[in-house]
């Protein structure tokens, strides 16, 4: 996402325009997790171009497959619509990182041939990645097996979501964390790459400590994966999500430090700050 309200100010400039945010968020950060298209389903072609026209050649949009067809039709007699969607994209051709197959939580083992079959007509020129949520990909079992033997055979990525600094405490009375546990399902953090391009959804809490605490093994691995050739994606939730660019930033100091990476530019609302 990047049409957050709560970023004015800091990553993006106080008074700035609302049709300019994906350009201000792209200044800094190289990719977005795209959450839009989950809910309203495929874009406008003027809204593509507008994307297209606002972010530099080496941004990654990472799309997630509308809702409509994962959770509503559960994968069933989709093939047309997932065509139009990716083709609705086509404008990104270059700039798409892997659309997200984000799976229902009660999509378990049983279904599975429906994801073979999209998975089996997926165009190779575009990556994807595919998140389960039904306990039973969580167990090491059978269904794992399977889930991971798909996904590698396709040369899929599985997104891992990593809510432990999430649930590191218990909400207690404050309604904000409460919220974000309520909406995210608390599963086991099994670190996996079945292709190239591993995503990995970091759920944030209210405490830095203990985010940091719970990115710390993350810098070892994304070190190791870059060094084999892997192209990481790396998303980072805070429970409200204001703090969320802070947060990512805060990371990318970590991970530069080891990988001589350059620093993020300055977010538009702290550099205007300063020019005051």
């Amino acid at each position: 996402m990047w049409a957050n309200e709560d970023w004015r100010g800091g990553l993006y400039p106080p008074h700035g325009v609302a049709g300019e945010r994906l350009m201000d968020y792209a200044r800094v950060f190289s990719t977005v997790e795209g959450n839009t298209t989950f809910y309203s389903g495929t874009p406008r072609p003027d809204t593509v171009a507008a994307w297209a026209r606002q972010a530099p050649m080496s941004f990654r949009f990472c799309f997630k497959l509308p809702g409509a067809l994962t959770h509503e039709r559960r994968l069933v007699d989709v093939d047309t619509q997932v065509d139009e969607f990716l083709d609705a994209l086509s404008p990104l051709r270059g700039r798409l990182g892997p659309v997200m197959i984000q799976l229902p939580r009660d999509f378990g083992l049983d279904e599975l041939p429906k994801l073979e079959a999209l998975l089996e007509r997926w165009p190779k020129a575009i990556p994807a990645s595919v998140e389960v949520r039904h306990p039973e990909f969580f167990h090491k079992g059978d269904a794992e097996a399977a889930l991971n033997r798909l996904l590698i055979t396709f040369g899929i990525d599985r997104v891992m979501l990593d809510v432990r600094a999430l649930f590191a405490t218990p909400a207690g009375s404050d309604t904000r964390l409460a919220q974000a546990q309520s909406e995210k399902p608390k599963r086991p953090l099994h670190v996996i790459s079945t292709a190239q391009q591993p995503v990995i959804r970091f759920i944030g809490h209210f405490d830095d400590d203990i985010n940091h605490a719970r990115f710390t093994p993350w810098i070892d691995r994304l070190c190791l994966w870059i060094k084999q050739g892997k192209t990481p994606f790396l998303f980072v939730h805070t429970p409200d999500n204001r703090q969320a660019p802070v947060l990512a930033r805060a990371f990318h100091e970590r991970l530069a430090a080891r990988l001589l990476l350059p620093p993020l530019a300055a977010f538009s609302g702290e550099r205007q700050v300063r020019l005051f």
